[in-house]
């Protein structure tokens, strides 16, 4: 198993963004056992975090300080990190984020 943290921006409202886009991240193919997704304290406006339906007013809402948390090893599988999404409700909103990925 593999640990990694990074964060995404979303620049511009309205316009998500890959986890796997992140400067720095696995590769996107990389196998996700377990997630966990932040809103950054400074944020002034929601964030929204999900797959590639993810809109900037659709998806787990996170306020500043919000996280969410999904261990997909205990439901028996993983899924690619090119499943996760985000966009927000303001631009320049920063999701904070941890995987664990298997191999």
């Amino acid at each position: 198993m593999r640990f990694h943290t990074n964060r995404s921006r979303v620049s511009s409202a309205g316009t998500r963004v890959a986890l796997s886009a992140a400067t720095g991240s696995p590769d996107s193919n990389s196998r996700v056992l377990w997630i966990k997704v932040s809103a950054r304290t400074g944020n002034g406006s929601i964030i929204y975090f999900g797959d590639s339906t993810v809109s900037s007013t659709l998806g787990y809402e996170l306020s500043a300080n919000d996280s969410l948390e999904l261990n997909l090893r205990d439901s028996g599988g993983s899924v690619p990190l090119s499943v996760f999404y985000a966009d927000a409700s303001g631009s320049n909103q920063d999701l904070d984020w941890a995987v664990i990925l298997e191999g």
